[in-house]
């Protein structure tokens, strides 16, 4: 009876895993060749098929925009700006407040917490057909234990070909196991505020080794961090500063060296 109960754990383990959409990312490790990007755009504008758009809102905040209409908000922290707008799907981290919220709007299909039980971790693997969003368990700091096992949580949006990583509020370099479980990230939105998260040399060690094609610096708070992040990166890494909140990205115009896209942060409103 003991054989039979684990021969059938095991087998709707394997049928459950084999029900999943596997993940490209991890699947490929290389970046596709000969592409560029597209950029200047309002997050309420239409997108053309095969495209992603990203929209800075605030912080380490970013809206995530399909041809579909699909949406998701990273680091969610209860509001996106004066809007009527509700996405599909919020991410959220612990670390601090200013990453989630114990009340997201009821009327958020899918809540997506980056922690579990304490210690323990969560494990999202959450298919919507467009859009496929799972994460990579981190460590963080704790001012109870001095850290919290898996507490934190990388995401990841793999969308129109496209694989894209928000490194939420990230306190350690990716261990090789947890490297591997992100596979390869085409756009990567990076903490760059030089010590709450990581330090400058830390941060840059990981953005090269990641080697996107575009990295979004957030959760920046001032101009001087900021600069120091792009000046450890400009000899690997072209930089552009968009003129703008948003960009739109497919896999067959994203730039063909990588670069260090920089937006400046904006709340959603219904005026535009």
């Amino acid at each position: 009876m003991l054989r039979l109960a684990i021969a059938l754990i095991c087998a709707a383990t394997l049928t459950h895993a084999q029900d999943r959409r596997p993940s490209h990312c991890i699947a490929i490790a290389d970046a596709a060749p000969g592409l560029r990007y597209l950029h200047k755009a309002a997050w309420t504008d239409p997108l053309p098929d095969y495209t992603v758009r990203l929209h800075y809102i605030a912080h380490a905040s970013f809206l995530l925009q399909t041809p579909g209409g699909l949406s998701a908000v990273t680091d969610y922290a209860g509001s996106v700006g004066p809007t009527r707008f509700v996405p599909d799907v919020v991410t959220m981290n612990h670390a601090h407040e200013t990453h989630w919220t114990s009340a997201p709007d009821s009327r958020i299909p899918h809540v997506l917490p980056g922690w579990g039980a304490f210690g323990e971790g969560i494990e999202h693997h959450l298919d919507l057909g467009e859009m496929l969003i799972r994460n990579v368990s981190t460590d963080i700091r704790s001012g109870f234990t001095g850290a919290e096992t898996r507490g934190n949580s990388i995401f990841i949006f793999e969308v129109a070909g496209l694989c894209i990583g928000h490194l939420g509020h990230l306190h350690h370099e990716p261990t090789p196991e947890q490297y591997a479980a992100i596979g390869r990230l085409d756009v990567v939105m990076v903490p760059v505020d030089g010590g709450y998260t990581l330090d400058v040399g830390t941060m840059t060690r990981i953005v090269e080794r990641l080697r996107s094609s575009v990295v979004i610096p957030m959760h920046w708070f001032s101009d001087r961090a900021l600069g120091v992040f792009l000046d450890g990166v400009s000899d690997v890494f072209a930089i552009e500063r968009v003129d703008g909140n948003d960009i739109e990205l497919s896999l067959r115009t994203l730039p063909k060296r990588p670069t260090v896209m920089v937006l400046r942060p904006r709340w959603l409103s219904d005026r535009g």
